[in-house]
C-alpha cells in the first residue's frame, strides 16, 4: 500500500483502517487570499501517483491538485483559500483528501494508473480544516504593514500628477504644432491655386489679342479683295476713253 507522509500542515493525526485523517490549520485574517503549505514525501523506492480533493472546490485553489513523486522526492502544494467574511460562530465543513497509489512499472500515462487502480490499491489521506484566527497583536501588525504600501502610494500621487499635468501640457503643445502646420499646408495649397489661377487668366488673356490680329487680317483681305474690281473698272474705264479720244479726235 503506497504512503506518504504529511508535514508542516498536522496538528491531529490519526489513523481508521487505511485512511490517515490530519487537520489543515488555516490562519486569518480571511479578508485576503490565505495560503496553507501541504507537504507530500514519498519514503517509497517506488513512485507514487497523487491527486487532492476537496468537498468544496469554489472556495479552494490547490495547486498542483495532482502528480508524481518519486522515490525519497518531496511535494509542496499550496492550498489557497478565497477570501470570505469569517463567522466565528460558524463551524467549518471544509475537507480535502489526498488519494495515493503505486505507479505500475507498465502504466501508459496517469490517467490510465487512476482508471484501473483496485480499492485495496488506494489510500486515502484526509484532511479536515480549521479556521484559526491571528491574536490582536497580530491584527495591527498586519494592519500597519497594509498601511505602508497606502502611504507610499499617497506620496506618489503628487509626483503621478505632476507627471501627469507635464504630459497634458506636452499634448497640447504637440497638438497646436500640428494645427499650425495644417494652417501652414492649406495657406501652401491656396497660394498655388492663385498661381495656377493666374497662369491660366494670363492664357486666356492673350488669346482674344490673337484672335483679334487673325480677325484684322481676315478683314483686310476682304477689304482688298472688295477694292481690287473697283480699281480694275476705274483702270478700264480710263484705257477705254484714252482709246476712243485717239481714234475718234
Amino acid at each position: 500500500m503506497s504512503r506518504l507522509f504529511l508535514s508542516d500542515v498536522c496538528c491531529i493525526e490519526y489513523r481508521t483502517n487505511n485512511c490517515v485523517c490530519v487537520v489543515l490549520c488555516v490562519s486569518g485574517p480571511f479578508t485576503d487570499v490565505v495560503t496553507a503549505n501541504l507537504k507530500l514525501k514519498n519514503p517509497s523506492d517506488r513512485r507514487v501517483c497523487f491527486k487532492v480533493k476537496t468537498t468544496a472546490p469554489r472556495r479552494y485553489c490547490v495547486r498542483p491538485n495532482s502528480g508524481v513523486i518519486d522515490p525519497g522526492a518531496t511535494v509542496n502544494i499550496s492550498v489557497m483559500l478565497q477570501p470570505f467574511d469569517y463567522d466565528p460562530n460558524e463551524k467549518s465543513k471544509h475537507k480535502f483528501m489526498v488519494q495515493t497509489i503505486f505507479v505500475p512499472s507498465n502504466a501508459a500515462d496517469n490517467d490510465t494508473v487512476w482508471k484501473d487502480a483496485k480499492p485495496e490499491d488506494l489510500m486515502d489521506s484526509k484532511l479536515r480544516c480549521v479556521f484559526e484566527l491571528p491574536s490582536e497583536n497580530e491584527v495591527n501588525d498586519v494592519e500597519v504593514t497594509r498601511a505602508a504600501p497606502v502611504m507610499n502610494s499617497l506620496k506618489s500621487e503628487p509626483t503621478a500628477a505632476a507627471a501627469a499635468g507635464d504630459d497634458t501640457d506636452s499634448k497640447k503643445l504637440v497638438e497646436k504644432c500640428k494645427r499650425l502646420q495644417s494652417e501652414i499646408n492649406k495657406l501652401s495649397e491656396e497660394n498655388r491655386q492663385l498661381k495656377d489661377e493666374g497662369v491660366r487668366m494670363r492664357k486666356m488673356q492673350q488669346r482674344p489679342d490673337h484672335m483679334t490680329s487673325n480677325s484684322t487680317n481676315i478683314v483686310g483681305r476682304e477689304t482688298s479683295a472688295a477694292f481690287l474690281p473697283s480699281l480694275l473698272v476705274v483702270i478700264a474705264a480710263i484705257f477705254i476713253g484714252f482709246f476712243f479720244g485717239k481714234f475718234i479726235l
